[in-house]
This record gives C-alpha cells, structure tokens and sequence, in this order.
C-alpha cells in the first residue's frame, strides 16, 4: 500500500499554525469531513477524540497519528499535516508533535486499519522522509513529498 493512495492532494497542509491538541484535531475533522461529506465534521471529531481518550496517539519523535474507525467509510482516507511549531499532544515521549498523519478507515475492516496504520507507521520511521515533510513550505511541496516517496 502507498502512502500517495490514501492522501490526496487537498488532504496535505504545510506549515500550518494551531496551538492545541484540540485545535489540530477540529481542522483534521473539517478537512475529512469536505472528503467524506456523507459524514458530519461533528461524526469525525467525536471518533478522534474517542480514540485519543483510551490514549495518545502521539507515537514520538515529533508525530502522532490520530485515527477512528467509522461506518459510511468505504475507503481508508489520511490526512497529512505539518505544523510550523510543534503542539504538545501527550506524546509518549512526552516532545511536542508537528507530523500528524490522521486515519479514517471503515468500522468492522480492523485488518484494512492495522495495515493502513503500519504502512503510515512505516513511512513515518524514515528520519529523512520526516525531515523532507517538515522542510515544506506549500501544501503542493508537502503532497510532492508525499508523492515522490510513495
């Protein structure tokens, strides 16, 4: 699985600003919800943040992959956000996180999640890849990124 097929163009933002952990998560929730419009924004949130409550998705070294499964998804969809200041987000290393890389896969398909979340996981274990997405200074820049290491 590429990371490029579950990423599309409008679902990369380069140097973005928020300040909280909530913050970031409401603007994943929009961004998904303007992909899966069948989907309220209010439907997404609520599956972030649930899964956040059983713990952080912060996975260390500056990245958190927040997920939720959800019925009315056919098709796992990420989203790729870098940060311009990295965001305290309860990191098991306790850093603050700047690559977040947020999953929405379809309820019921918990292999579909495991491996989507490996490949991500995988991608994201590339100190270079990292270092070539937080050097992005567009979405376009951060998509080609994307793109060209998939």
């Amino acid at each position: 699985m590429k990371l490029s097929s579950l990423i599309c163009q409008d679902c990369s933002k380069a140097a973005v600003l928020f300040n909280s952990k909530k913050r970031i998560i409401e603007f994943i929730s929009q961004l998904a919800h303007e992909q899966l419009p069948q989907l309220s924004q209010q439907e997404i949130l609520n599956a972030l943040l649930s899964r956040e409550k059983l713990g952080s998705t912060g996975i260390g070294r500056g990245i958190a992959i927040p997920h939720g499964r959800m019925s009315g998804v056919e098709n796992p969809l990420a989203i790729i956000i870098v940060s311009e200041s990295p965001i305290d987000f309860d990191a098991i290393d306790n850093r603050p996180v700047d690559i977040f890389v947020a999953l929405i896969v379809p309820d019921g398909d918990s292999q579909l999640h495991l491996k989507t979340l490996a490949t991500i996981a995988d991608k994201l274990n590339d100190k270079d890849f990292c270092k070539q997405l937080r050097s992005a200074k567009t979405d376009q820049d951060l998509y080609h990124v994307i793109a060209a290491q998939s």
